[in-house]
């Protein structure tokens, strides 16, 4: 019997069996227990021949299939002329080693096809740098499946250690080394992009997260009118990028498109990729992306809020895209979704539905509501007329004969403060009521109580 040789992990172009583990309680069809490693497989360039799986509560603790479905699964790739097993699971090293042993092919599990995809796809110093920890620490404790076939020669009486495990020994500290020096070099990029993160304090950001897929980059490209990479595949967008929108009755603010997830997302991923999920752990409003028409967009939701409260993000500012709307015929999936969650908005980023109303939800949810304000200043002060063109709805102005103005407009309550100039004075008008609530450049008191 040959051994499978194991070179290089990528799977482009290969003729792939792709195969999973279900458990019992999986609530959507059967057809679509396998979607998610098939959508993961196009995307890394495998040609899928055949697929077959086993629903079953609890893994087989040595091939995670059950010694039936093993069998089954060989004769499929064989039949099929595969050349690599696909797993829709993360298997442990030693499940992996029998699992090749028992099928005399090349096993790859769910965690070194989304690698693969992730090493293709990285562009960036940094993004490349996480990948190849990620990597590392992923292959580490597999090792000693590789370099099966070299541990099989024997050194012979008196000749120690065979071959095989000289170079486990050397591939160990060659890759410690190499990990030690990938943490040290991401973890200095991570307090630059902190730095710079929290150097953006004269703009409000707004991040984009969500399940790989969702149409992220294209609503971004929706707002800003910018060119963003868009494709129809997962992990398109890999690396952060962010960029000017000018939010309309608000002005500009900083708006992130982030790398996606998907669901049992490699924690090596997760932990080497916490600097690249910097905006959103920063952000001052997320917007959680969905794909609206995926059978599965309530499952994806738990997912993506998984991960980030894993990074440590916060979810409670935040508004729910249910996006590609226009391709849903059905509205119900999308009534039950916006029944079960809060602050949930129905849009198409392809055709536009709904976008004048996201953006309008935005501003207000960044601005705390907005306010109706009577504004007095010198009738020199250009800086804060700038400002009010930028950033309010202007209703009208008074002058009289000591050049003076009287404006009143309407403006995000978050923005008064940043209207304090000297000789200056504003006074928010409530409204159905006869209070008011006044500010005073300089003035140690607001409405009554001390500053």
């Amino acid at each position: 019997m040959s051994d499978p040789k194991r070179e290089e992990l990528k799977v482009k172009k290969k003729r792939a069996i792709l195969t999973g583990l279900i458990s019992r309680d999986w609530k959507y069809e059967k057809e679509q227990a396998l979607d998610e490693i098939r959508g993961l497989a196009k995307t890394a360039g495998c040609e899928i021949v055949g697929e077959i799986y086993q629903f079953r509560d609890t893994p087989h603790p040595g091939t995670c299939l059950g010694p039936g479905k093993v069998e089954e699964l060989k004769e499929l790739a064989i039949s099929k002329d595969a050349e690599v097993i696909i797993f829709d699971n993360n298997l442990t090293p030693a499940q992996g080693r029998n699992l090749e042993e028992a099928t005399e092919m090349i096993i790859v599990d769910r965690s070194e096809v989304i690698l693969d995809i992730f090493a293709s796809t990285a562009r960036t110093h940094e993004s490349q740098l996480q990948v190849e920890l990620a990597q590392l620490l992923y292959f580490r404790p597999r090792l000693k499946r590789l370099w099966t076939h070299l541990e099989r020669i024997e050194g012979g009486v008196g000749a120690g250690r065979g071959p095989g495990e000289k170079q486990l020994e050397t591939d160990r500290r060659l890759i410690d080394k190499r990990i030690s020096e990938l943490k040290k070099k991401i973890k200095e990029i991570q307090k630059r992009k902190e730095r710079t993160v929290a150097q953006r304090s004269g703009f409000k950001t707004v991040s984009l997260v969500g399940y790989t897929n969702a149409g992220k980059s294209t609503l971004m490209k929706a707002f800003t009118g910018e060119e963003v990479y868009i494709a129809d595949k997962l992990f398109a967008t890999l690396d952060t990028k962010t960029r000017k929108w000018t939010l309309p009755q608000w002005g500009d603010i900083l708006l992130s498109d982030t790398v996606g997830f998907v669901r049992n997302l490699p924690h090596h991923l997760v932990a080497s990729f916490k600097s690249t999920l910097e905006e959103a752990r920063h952000a001052d409003l997320l917007l959680h992306v969905v794909d609206a028409s995926d059978p599965e967009a309530d499952s994806h939701i738990e997912t993506v809020d998984k991960v980030l409260k894993d990074i440590g993000v916060d979810c409670a500012e935040r508004i729910l895209v249910l996006n590609k709307i226009d391709t849903c015929p059905d509205r119900t999936p999308i009534d039950i979704l916006r029944r079960h969650n809060q602050n949930a908005i129905s849009v198409s980023a392809v055709d536009g539905t709904g976008l004048e109303t996201l953006t309008g939800i935005i501003a207000e949810k960044l601005s705390g509501g907005f306010v109706d304000v009577l504004i007095e200043t010198n009738v020199g002060n250009g800086k804060l007329f700038s400002f009010l063109e930028k950033h309010s709805e202007v209703k009208s102005r008074e002058y009289d004969d000591t050049s003076r103005v009287e404006i009143r407009c309407v403006i995000p309550r978050t923005f008064i403060e940043r209207m304090k100039y000297d000789d200056t004075s504003i006074q928010i008008l409530e409204e159905q009521s006869s209070e008011s609530t006044c500010y005073s450049s300089g003035s140690a008191r607001i409405d009554g109580e001390s500053s």
